[in-house]
C-alpha cells in the first residue's frame, strides 16, 4: 500500500481504492470524497498518514470516465422527431438562401412553413431546441444553420416577453431571414480568416440593405419584416450600421435579433476563431455595458437562456457532473441540474440521475462549465 501524509490530503479528494487509517480500519470507501471532518478526526487521533492501493481521482479523470455516458445523452436526443425537424429546417433554409444567391424565385409559403415548425417546436420544447443550438456540429459554413439557430433564440426571448402569436411569427420570420443579404457578399470576404480591409468591410456592411431588399422586394414579405432585418446591426449606442440608429429608434424585434445573432456567432466556429462554450459567450454579452445591446433585452435573454443555458454541462464543486435543466430567475448562477455522474462516480442516462436545485443545495456550486467537445477529446486520449 502507498502511504500518504495527511498534509497532502484536502477535502473533496477521492481515490480509486479505499483509504485506510491503518491495516484494518477504513477512512473512506473507494470513489467517496474525503471530508473536512475526516481530516480533523485524523488530526485528533494524531495520525500523520493514511494508506491506499488506489490512485487519486482528478476531476479530469472523472470527466474522461463520464465521457461515454454524456455522449450517450447527446446521441439519444439525436434521434428525436425534433432533431429531424431541426435538421430539415436547416437544409431547407440553406436551399432557399442558395436560390436567392443565384436569383432563382423563392416560394414564400415554404418559408412560412419552416417558420411555423420552428416556432411550434421552440414554444413546445424549449430545452430540446436550445440544446440543438448549443451542440449541433457544422461540417462547413452554413448560413441556414445560423439562421435557424438565431430564430430559435429569438423565439425564446419573445416568448419570455409574452409577445402575441402574430408578433412572435414576425420576429421568427425576420430572425430566419435577417442575414439573407449575406448571399450578395463575395464568398472570399465571408470566409476570410484575417481582418477585413476598409473596402471589404464596406462590402460586408451592405448585407442588411440586401436583406431588406430580398425580404420586402423579392420574396414579398411586409416592409415591417424587412426593416427588422435592416436594423439587426444597429447598436444601442447609435454606432451601428447602416443608419446609425440608437436606443428605441431600433425596433424591439431587431434588438432581440441583435443579441441572439451575437450569441449564436460566439457559440459556433468561425473561420477566424474557435467557438466559445455557452457560458463564456454569455459572460461576454454581460460585459457589453449598453454599447451594442439594449440592457433590458439582454436581461430577458439571460432570463430565457440562463448564464448556464439549458442543456449546458457543468462540473459541480463535489466532483459530480450535471446537465442544466432549469434556470432559477433569482439566482442565475445556481440553476437546477440533472446528474449524469454523481459525486461517487456513478453514471446515469435517460434522465435517471437525481435532480439538484443548487439554490437549495447551498454547499454545492458550479465549479466550471464543460465543453462537450472537450469531453469527447478526453475520451480519445
Amino acid at each position: 500500500m502507498k502511504k500518504i501524509p495527511i498534509n497532502k490530503l484536502s477535502p473533496g479528494m477521492k481515490f480509486t481504492k479505499p483509504v485506510f487509517v491503518d491495516d484494518a480500519n477504513i477512512l473512506v470507501p473507494e470513489k467517496v470524497e474525503i471530508r473536512e471532518k475526516d481530516l480533523k478526526r485524523l488530526e485528533r487521533w494524531n495520525i500523520d498518514s493514511v494508506l491506499t492501493e488506489g490512485d487519486l481521482i482528478s476531476k479530469d479523470t472523472l470527466l474522461k470516465d463520464a465521457a461515454n455516458k454524456i455522449e450517450a445523452v447527446i446521441d439519444s436526443k439525436g434521434e428525436s422527431e425534433k432533431k429531424q425537424l431541426y435538421r430539415t429546417s436547416v437544409m431547407q433554409t440553406d436551399r432557399i438562401f442558395n436560390d436567392l444567391r443565384i436569383n432563382k424565385s423563392v416560394d414564400k409559403r415554404e418559408i412560412d412553413r419552416i417558420v411555423e415548425r420552428i416556432l411550434r417546436s421552440t414554444v413546445g420544447a424549449p430545452e430540446e431546441m436550445l440544446a440543438f443550438v448549443l451542440r449541433e456540429e457544422r461540417s462547413e459554413p452554413s448560413l441556414g444553420l445560423s439562421a435557424v439557430n438565431t430564430a430559435i433564440l429569438s423565439i425564446l426571448v419573445g416568448t419570455t416577453l409574452k409577445l402575441d402569436q402574430l408578433r412572435l411569427k414576425t420576429l421568427a420570420t425576420a430572425a430566419l431571414l435577417h442575414d439573407a443579404g449575406m448571399v450578395k457578399v463575395p464568398a472570399d470576404i465571408i470566409s476570410k480568416s484575417t481582418n477585413l480591409n476598409p473596402e471589404e468591410l464596406k462590402k460586408m456592411r451592405t448585407h442588411p440593405l440586401y436583406s431588406y431588399q430580398l425580404i420586402s422586394k423579392v420574396i414579398g414579405y411586409p416592409e415591417e419584416i424587412g426593416l427588422i432585418a435592416l436594423q439587426h446591426h444597429e447598436r444601442w449606442d447609435g454606432k451601428g450600421y447602416p443608419r446609425k440608429l440608437g436606443e428605441k429608434k431600433i425596433s424591439i424585434e431587431a434588438r432581440i435579433i441583435t443579441v441572439a445573432d451575437a450569441f449564436e456567432a460566439m457559440v459556433k466556429e468561425k473561420p477566424y476563431r474557435n467557438s466559445m462554450i455557452a457560458y463564456t459567450a454569455m459572460r461576454q454579452l454581460l460585459n457589453d455595458n449598453s454599447r451594442r445591446f439594449d440592457s433590458e433585452v439582454l436581461k430577458v435573454f439571460i432570463k430565457s437562456i440562463g448564464i448556464y443555458p439549458l442543456g449546458s454541462y457543468v462540473l459541480l464543486s463535489n466532483g459530480s457532473i450535471g446537465r442544466v435543466i432549469k434556470v432559477n430567475e433569482g439566482a442565475p448562477l445556481r440553476p437546477a441540474v440533472r446528474l449524469l455522474v454523481d459525486k461517487s462516480g456513478n453514471k446515469y442516462e435517460n434522465d435517471e440521475g437525481a435532480m439538484l436545485d443548487l439554490v437549495k443545495e447551498g454547499e454545492v456550486f458550479i465549479a466550471r462549465a464543460i465543453d462537450p467537445k472537450m469531453i469527447a477529446a478526453k475520451k480519445r486520449m
